[in-house]
């Protein structure tokens, strides 16, 4: 039976044509491109239907194959993060950036927090403010080193340390002053003071008397009382002398530099305090004020100077700038020497025995210490002979003709004076001077005073004797 007999009219002819337009464009697709395509004879009926079948079967299944192939890489991506794994990632990564910018934002606090300290503690300590508590830290100390020479064969009366401690400078009842290097205990240089004297030609010759020196604080100047009327400036490196300063008509007792400047302040028996200003190597002015022969004075970095007006018994704090004084009252004898601890306390010794411990806003001392190196053998206390402090801390040291060198603690707000350790030295201790940190102590003594020859002690010994000083914890630092 034939197939068309069930299609109905005309189905038949529509089908021939799909096939024969199908065929059409399979010879079209086959043809070589450039060349007209012929007419190609058609082959059996039923090897060309299974050709065109083959070809679709296979066409569909490429198809249905690449879309099965995406269909199961998307799934395999949904199933590998799901919209909840998604939120936690993006959560986790979000807190991880907050960590780091939290992390770099400590950084820079802290960072700006240093720097703010810094700053604040170089402001206090420019300004004198800076308050460091090193005296209660001392546990011991030992004689480290005992500097002789033969050129201070007299009592040693003047010492003077660079400020990074490397170098010592002493004078003594010589012509000499020599320079000595800390490290190794030999001098290095010596200067002769006498040719540089300019003494009237009707003035008999004096005995050599270097009684005190100082130091600039950058190490270009070094001030020396020649045991006369006239100072002497000498360079300090090379120990040449450069100039000398006449004015005071009696013998020069004390000279400090202003720190951080070339403005020197002199004391002399004559009752005046100078200034001289050492860049343009010229005199400024003269305060007067003391009733007696003032015997010490001592600056820190503010335009102020404090002295000591011995037998007058006061105390007086030059206002430079302001033009006037503050007169302090306290001992009930002469005072020889006086020290400032910081811009607002100082302390001071006299012949009385005593050392006071003194507020800048109190005409009356905060704390006395009597007889502070007990009495000698005619039952006369034993005075005060030199004062030292490691300015800005609680640190002092007192010398007298005892046999010991003592160390205190000073408190002002306690209004307390505290005695820590007592080191034996026989002889007059002259002069005092820490290093700048009060790991060491530097120790002039002689057989006499350094101001005159009152008594002498055959014993002791005349020399500068090095102490160290042993401390048990870092110091401590407060406002």
């Amino acid at each position: 039976m034939s197939s068309s007999f069930f299609l109905k009219p005309g189905a038949a002819k529509v089908a021939a044509n799909k096939k024969r337009k199908l065929n059409a464009t399979k010879a079209k697709g086959n043809a070589k491109p450039g060349k007209k395509t012929q007419n190609a004879v058609p082959g059996p009926k039923k090897q060309r239907r299974a050709k065109v079948d083959d070809e679709e079967i296979a066409s569909d299944d490429d198809e249905e194959y690449n879309g099965n192939t995406l269909a199961f890489s998307a799934d395999e991506d949904e199933e590998q993060e799901t919209a909840q794994d998604k939120r936690l990632r993006l959560a986790k990564e979000y807190l991880a950036e907050i960590e780091k910018q939290e992390a770099e934002r400590a950084e820079q606090q802290e960072l700006s927090q240093s720097v703010e300290q810094r700053l604040q503690t170089e402001y206090l300590d420019s300004v004198g403010r800076l308050r460091r508590t090193i005296a209660a830290d001392l546990k011991s100390c030992t004689i480290k080193n005992v500097l002789k020479h033969k050129l201070h064969h007299s009592p040693i009366c003047a010492l003077s340390l660079s400020a990074d401690g490397k170098l010592l400078y002493t004078g003594a009842k010589s012509q000499y002053v020599l320079k000595w290097c800390t490290e190794s205990g030999k001098v290095l240089e010596k200067g002769d003071v006498l040719p540089h004297r300019e003494e009237p030609e009707t003035t008999k010759k004096r005995r050599s008397h270097v009684i005190a020196i100082c130091l600039s604080s950058d190490m270009k100047y070094m001030a020396l009382a020649e045991g006369g009327v006239n100072i002497q400036i000498w360079c300090p490196q090379k120990m040449k002398h450069m100039q000398t300063f006449k004015g005071h008509r009696d013998n020069v007792t004390g000279l400090v530099f202003r720190k951080g400047t070339h403005e020197l302040y002199s004391a002399a028996k004559d009752r005046s305090v100078k200034i001289w200003s050492v860049d343009e190597m010229a005199y400024v002015e003269s305060l007067f004020g003391h009733q007696t022969a003032v015997t010490s004075i001592d600056a820190l970095s503010r335009e102020r100077a404090i002295t000591a007006g011995g037998s007058d018994c006061s105390l007086r704090i030059w206002k430079i700038t302001e033009e006037s004084q503050l007169i302090y009252n306290g001992h009930k004898d002469g005072i020889e020497c006086v020290k400032f601890i910081n811009d607002e306390h100082f302390v001071s010794g006299g012949v009385d025995g005593a050392v006071s411990l003194w507020s800048a806003l109190k005409k009356k001392p905060i704390s006395t210490t009597q007889l502070a190196h007990g009495k000698g053998d005619n039952d006369v206390a034993n005075w005060i002979t030199a004062i030292a402090v490691v300015v800005n801390t609680d640190l002092v040291a007192t010398g007298s003709c005892d046999g010991c060198v003592r160390l205190w603690q000073s408190n002002p707000n306690a209004r307390k004076l505290q005695q820590i350790l007592s080191i034996p030295i026989t002889g007059f201790i002259n002069a005092l001077t820490f290093n700048a940190d009060g790991s060491k102590l530097y120790v002039a003594v002689g057989q006499e005073h350094r101001l005159g020859r009152w008594w002498r002690l055959k014993a002791a010994k005349n020399n500068v004797v090095v102490i160290d000083l042993k401390s048990s914890n870092v110091n401590k630092k407060e406002q």
